[in-house]
């Protein structure tokens, strides 16, 4: 791979030098290896094949690769005497895989599979694990154990989980020797990791790569060249790994697009989160991982509707519970629902010392859509619960309790009404945002224009072949769902489908802005020829609307009547308010300031 080419390098990350120094992990394939693990493949033939019938529960027979013994010797039984460590290496170390659902049965399976080795007089050492087991080693950081289990030699694969595991270590490996530096996390998802994968199944992979040092190239034109760099090893690594076909979907994240989507609670990579697990990580993705079970991130819908449902189930539960159950549950049968609500709202999770506070400063005094007699309701029953607390109530009677439960009744009756108005709130402004996301991003391709004028010079651009008809409806449909909601005719689920459908349009222009941009961008930039201390060196000027910027080494240089020191928020603020439809024009000035900083120069095309 040329390094060098415009494709295959990106400003701003040094990847000529930044190969790692730590070896690629695959298994030599020298004559005697070859040999040596053929004849050892051929002895245990015969005993894999008892070992199966007796037990056809098992996934997976594995050899270890010898430089890895001691590691898996020393997680399984701490430190070990040299004589006794040299003794255990001398044998065959076998990592058999076996269903979670045996995972009581191990101590006695393992001995029958330790008796059958020695009744065929095979050295051998017996690792006997669950798919369960193999991905908590990489969500204990044990990344090398992780990884010499996918290099195993494989004696038997019923799943594939031991290819799939194989091609994803390799092309981990060759992604790490590229971009060592830039990989937060590689990490591997879906059915391999559910334990639902058969050996037809692709194995999902995510690498996430840090942005952060790179601000001389726009992020959708960063994100299309990493993805083509790093799908470029996908066949190098099926091809070492010995699989038949690609099982490899790849998919690139960058580091601050993967945050904002966290904070969001994107529910992919929620998805990917809860069920990914690390085969590389440097200290990113477990973290959040962590805050992903504490449930320190945003709730999604179906959080919500989990704490809403709690109330339902409260009131029969409460009628049956002895009083210090009673009280709890409906202590919390209407406080965990009001969070909940508050949450839904867009407000973080307030402790119970708040929720009341909270539920009258927003819903009753701020936005008029709750009674306060309910406010009333959750006071009173907070008090009560913290009477109980300090052991200020020893007993309840009857009627009392018959009130509590029917306030709570009224209460949560009232808080499903009070959802629905914040969704519709939510809805309101769902389409609202979409709108002027939309028309903004017409605006700034077009010109500020009315509704009309837009939407007709983007049938203009349709016609041109840069949007289809598909887009067309997507447009028509926002206008409509806008136009609808306003009269009270448009229902929850129309809205959802119409911000789905949206961001297919929102994406797409963001996209046809930032390509009409860099061509701009690119009409506008010069590369230049020049010595420093006598040997040749490039440097970079950017002409845009109007103002000239020069880009020697780390430096940014602006050019007017004179040479100033200028930064990259400056030459984004310029390149956003830049005109695509004028003419570039370079004023004589600009070259004789560029030659008394660097002296004579060519110019590259």
């Amino acid at each position: 791979m040329d390094v060098n080419s415009p494709e295959k390098s990106i400003p701003g990350m040094d990847l000529n030098n930044n190969y790692s120094a730590k070896k690629l992990i695959i298994p030599e394939n020298s004559e005697k290896i070859q040999k040596e693990m053929e004849k050892t493949k051929k002895e245990l033939e015969k005993v894999k094949v008892t070992l199966i019938k007796k037990h056809p529960c098992i996934q997976a027979i594995g050899i270890l690769p010898p430089q890895s013994i001691k590691d898996f010797i020393e997680d399984e039984m701490g430190p070990v005497a040299e004589a006794e460590l040299a003794k255990i290496q001398k044998k065959i170390h076998l990592y058999i895989i076996i269903p979670e659902e045996k995972f009581k049965e191990i101590p006695k399976i393992k001995k029958e599979i330790v008796a059958e080795l020695d009744k065929a007089k095979q050295n051998a050492w017996v690792y006997l694990k669950t798919p369960v087991d193999v991905w908590e080693t990489g969500l204990d950081s044990k990344f090398d154990l992780l990884s010499a289990v996918g290099m195993s030699f494989p004696l038997y694969d019923k799943g594939g989980l031991l290819s799939a595991l194989r091609v994803a270590e390799i092309h981990k490996s060759l992604v790490l020797q590229k971009f060592d530096k830039y990989v937060v996390s590689y990490v591997i998802a879906g059915s391999l990791v559910r334990a639902e994968g058969t050996k037809e199944s692709d194995v999902d992979s995510f690498v996430i790569i840090n942005d952060t040092d790179v601000k001389r190239m726009p992020r959708l034109e960063l994100k299309e060249r990493l993805r083509g760099m790093i799908q470029q090893y996908i066949g190098e690594a099926t091809a070492l790994a010995g699989v038949k076909k690609n099982v490899l979907n790849v998919q690139i994240y960058l580091l601050t697009d993967f945050w904002e989507s966290v904070k969001d609670a994107h529910p992919v990579m929620f998805t990917f989160i809860r069920d990914g697990v690390p085969l590389y990580d440097k200290g990113t993705f477990l973290p959040w991982k962590a805050l992903l079970k504490m449930g320190r991130l945003k709730p999604s819908p179906e959080a919500i509707d989990m704490f809403m449902s709690m109330g339902d189930k409260t009131v029969k539960r409460a009628k049956a519970t002895l009083l210090d159950i009673l009280v709890h549950d409906i202590y919390w049968g209407v406080l965990t629902p009001s969070q909940a609500l508050l949450m839904l709202y867009g407000l973080p999770p307030p402790t119970p010392k708040q929720t009341t506070t909270e539920m009258k400063k927003i819903f009753v005094d701020k936005e008029k859509m709750l009674e306060k007699k309910y406010v009333n309701i959750l006071d009173n029953i907070v008090g009560i619960y913290k009477d109980y607390e300090h052991e200020k109530i020893k007993e309840i009677k009857g009627a009392e309790l018959d009130k509590l439960l029917s306030d709570m009744d009224d209460y949560l009756g009232r808080l499903k009404e009070l959802r629905k108005q914040i969704e519709k709130r939510t809805q309101e402004k769902t389409l609202e945002q979409i709108y002027t996301d939309i028309f903004g991003l017409l605006q700034a391709i077009v010109g500020k224009k009315p509704q009309a004028v837009l939407v007709s010079e983007f049938d203009k651009l349709v016609k041109k072949g840069s949007f289809t008809q598909q887009h067309v409806r997507i447009l028509e449909e926002v206008i409509k769902a806008c136009a609808e909601f306003k009269k009270g005719k448009m229902k929850a689920y129309k809205v959802d489908e119409t911000r789905k459908n949206a961001t297919v349009l929102i994406n797409d222009l963001i996209d046809y802005s930032q390509r009409s941009d860099f061509l701009s961008m690119e009409k506008g930039r010069m590369r230049l020829k020049y010595k420093k201390s006598e040997k040749p060196a490039v440097a970079e000027v950017l002409h845009c609307s109007g103002v000239s910027f020069l880009f020697v080494e780390k430096d940014v240089m602006k050019l007017t009547n004179k040479i100033e020191k200028s930064d990259m928020t400056e030459v984004s603020k310029v390149m956003e308010n830049q005109n695509l439809g004028k003419p570039i024009e370079i004023h004589p000035r600009v070259f004789d300031l560029i030659r008394k900083e660097l002296g004579e120069f060519e110019i590259v095309l």
